[in-house]
């Protein structure tokens, strides 16, 4: 018998006035939903002269189930040891599975950042109205909850492709890999007051270096401004680097997005390959792909996008290069290190980026923009 969603055996006593039935637990009943009546609603709060809404607080006030107003992005940040970090949502359909939270190893070092701050990548969680956090180990401090909610703009459901006034800016350079099509920054609502400082140029590119977001991969083609006016948020308020960390951004359904500002056509650094900025761009494609295929259409941009910068430096798609590390997790400051021109993001750093599926793709990807770079 069950009373209130809560399993009973029901004991009937007989007395002398009637029967009085005693309900009596059962020993291993599931557990009541997560409520979160018991603590205020966390509420995100508007920035000057941005439609993106945010907040930021100790993760400790989410260890329990929090009732939040409308967020769909969700990241954390500590100094310290990192510990193991998981994150669930509450949508329309009730609370939704226990996601991993996994370490952002990017950023631009020293010159970059807030310094000692740690963090994850930045989830995307769709729209969500709670939060609940689940932490594993010590040695950690300051840990906190950064929700985001990067609004919807009318525009959002209408950026399909570049203008056509875009499009007539693409045509080949001679005799040089062509640039692709690129959505701007402005067309996914980069606010420029969020950027702290001014873009650095590199000598030359010498390195494409493919990341994956690890942020989710059910979004829509609507969400993808949003998405990316979100990772811009924490990428500048949260973590403190100049900009968003990555140069462009691919996503699902094969559309190139310019994402550090700079220009497009020079050598941005970026703040994607700790150690590594200073000679690579960054591409990165929204999704985790760890378990999840990358689409036919976001590779075939990433093999587009990589043509189209090697072939400006003289560079193989299909080679190597020696490149000095500036100091990483994976190789000291001032190491000679042996590198595809083309490789994940994990060749430079200790990361599972960008995703086992995405890495498996990369030989495709070196072999067919060298074949794109030798037809140009």
């Amino acid at each position: 018998m069950r009373i209130s969603g809560i399993a009973t055996l029901v004991t009937s006593v007989s007395l002398a006035t009637g029967l009085l039935v005693v309900p009596t637990p059962v020993v291993g009943a599931a557990p009541a939903a997560p409520t979160t009546d018991a603590w205020p609603v966390l509420r995100l709060q508007a920035e000057p002269g941005s439609g993106v809404r945010s907040l930021e607080v100790p993760a400790a006030e989410a260890r329990t189930p929090r009732a939040t107003s409308s967020y769909s992005m969700v990241g954390l940040t500590w100094r310290g040891t990192d510990p193991g970090l998981r994150v669930r949502s509450r949508g329309p359909e009730g609370w939704r599975p226990w996601r991993e939270a996994e370490v952002l190893v990017d950023g631009g070092g020293a010159s970059e950042g807030t310094p000692g701050l740690r963090a994850t990548e930045l989830l995307w969680m769709d729209r969500s109205d709670g939060v609940q956090v689940d932490v594993e180990g010590d040695g950690h401090r300051g840990l906190r909850l950064v929700l985001i909610d990067p609004g919807v703009r009318a525009e959002d459901r209408t950026v399909a492709a570049p203008s056509s006034r875009a499009r007539q800016r693409v045509a080949p350079a001679a005799e040089r890999a062509p640039q692709p099509e690129l959505i701007s920054r402005k067309r996914w609502g980069a606010d420029p007051s969020l950027r702290n400082g001014k873009p650095r140029y590199n000598a030359g590119i010498r390195q494409v270096v493919v990341h994956h977001t690890a942020s989710g991969n059910d979004y829509s083609r609507a969400d993808v401004p949003g998405i990316l006016r979100g990772m811009y948020r924490y990428h500048t308020q949260s973590l403190g680097w100049f900009d968003l960390g990555y140069n462009f951004v691919v996503d699902r359904f094969g559309r190139a997005w310019v994402g550090r500002s700079g220009g497009v056509g020079k050598a941005v650094r970026g703040a994607h390959a700790l150690g590594f900025n200073h000679s690579s761009v960054g591409i990165s494609v929204i999704g985790n792909f760890e378990a999840a295929k990358p689409t036919n259409a976001a590779v075939t941009m990433v093999v587009r996008l990589a043509a189209w910068k090697l072939d400006r430096y003289g560079h193989d798609a299909r080679g190597g290069v020696t490149v000095r590390s500036e100091g990483s997790d994976r190789y000291a400051a001032g190491r000679q290190v042996r590198l595809p021109v083309i490789s994940g993001h994990r060749a430079t750093n200790e990361t599972a980026c960008p995703g086992e599926r995405l890495q498996a793709r990369l030989p495709d990807v070196r072999t067919r923009a060298q074949a794109r770079i030798r037809r140009y």
